[in-house]
Order: C-alpha cells, then structure tokens, then sequence
C-alpha cells in the first residue's frame, strides 16, 4: 500500500517508545496509595494526559497531590523505556520539519522517554503542556499539523490508541496507520493501515509505503 503525506504525525509511547512495562508498574503502585484497583485504573491511562486520568479516578480535594505524585512517579522511571522496532531507523531517514510528535504526556517526560530510548526529539513536538484539550479532542493533532505548516488533510498519523485514533480522525487528517501489538485492522478500528511497528514503513519524499516485510532496526 502506498499512502501519500506531506506530513508525518506520530503518537509517541506505543508507536515510537516502548514503555508498557514502566506504564504498568507505576501506575498500579499509584492506583494502589489511592485505594484504587490497579487492574481498573491502567487500562484507562493509555492515550490520555495523566491529568484527565486522575480527575476521572480521584476526588477533588486530592486532585493535585495526586497528579504531582504520578507525573513525578513517572519521570523517575523514564530510563526504563526502549525504542520500538524501526522506529530510530524511520525517524532518522526523515528530513527535518516534515514530521512531529503528539504525545499525551508531559513535555519533561516526553523528552526524557525519547532520550532514553535513543530518539531523536523533534523541533514540532506537542505534549499535554501545550494543549488545553488532550486526545481524544483533535487540538493535539490540529497544533502539531500548524507547527509543520500543513493543512491536516495532508498529514498521515501513526497511532496506537482509542483516545488518539479518535483524535487524528476529528482532526480531519488525511490518513491514518494503526501500529500496535494487537491488530488494529478490523473494521471499525478506524485506520486506513495497519502494521505491528515501523519497520514495515517506508517513507520516500511525500510516499508513504506500507511493507509486508520487516526493513530497517
């Protein structure tokens, strides 16, 4: 499949960075000093900024206790990430000021997830600092399309969430490629492709191919 962009979009833990183990640990810790259950509480923080989670799960006077608390918890364990398959690979071949990243997290986390999985941080870089509504609302991917000039319809997304596959599609962008463990590609899932990591992406000029077989690391 060839799809064509002007604009590479891409969500960052899932799709670029690898950091479910991180993810899983301090959020259940977190869940647990607030008397909630972590098998309820860390299948809802995926795609979302850390404070929508904890206004849905904690009670207003404790609202900021509890928001610094996971915000730093999870900046202490920023180390532990590891880039996803092909994703330094894809990155590195890109040109400068054709791509961004759109992450639900802080910006002090984006940053240091990507420096420790070896990534490159680029200049269109939209967090949760910079929006006053994160995913699934489409301001994420409506900031980061102005910050590379483009219109949306001429970006293509690269998601792994609900939260952000309802976001790039409000945002009206031309295309969107689901990348996950689990397929995305059934009907409904709202993906235009689908592909397990970035190795199966190649980007030549304003082509984006969809590859059967893995390239790149």
């Amino acid at each position: 499949m060839i799809l064509r962009a002007s604009g590479l979009l891409f969500d960052s833990d899932g799709v670029l960075v690898d950091s479910d183990d991180a993810v899983q640990e301090v959020w259940s810790r977190w869940a647990e000093h607030w008397g909630l259950d972590p098998d309820v509480v860390v299948p809802q923080v995926h795609g979302t900024p850390s404070r929508r989670t904890v206004a849905r799960l904690v009670a207003a006077p404790h609202r900021s206790e509890a928001l610094t608390m996971i915000d730093r918890m999870e900046l202490e364990q920023a180390d532990r990430v590891r880039a996803m398959p092909g994703a330094a690979t894809l990155l590195r071949s890109l040109p400068p000021g054709t791509w961004a990243i759109v992450t639900s997290g802080t910006g002090a986390l984006a940053r240091a997830r990507l420096a420790a999985a070896g990534l490159p941080t680029p200049t269109a870089l939209v967090t949760a600092d910079d929006v006053e509504r994160g995913k699934p609302d489409p301001e994420p991917y409506l900031t980061a399309a102005g910050l590379l000039g483009e219109r949306p319809a001429d970006c293509l997304v690269f998601e792994d969430s609900a939260a952000g596959i309802a976001a790039a599609r409000a945002a009206g962008v031309g295309h969107l490629v689901g990348v996950s463990k689990t397929d995305l590609s059934a009907p409904g899932a709202g993906v235009d492709a689908f592909v397990p990591d970035l190795r199966h992406v190649v980007v030549a000029g304003a082509e984006v191919r969809i590859v059967q077989e893995p390239v790149g690391g």
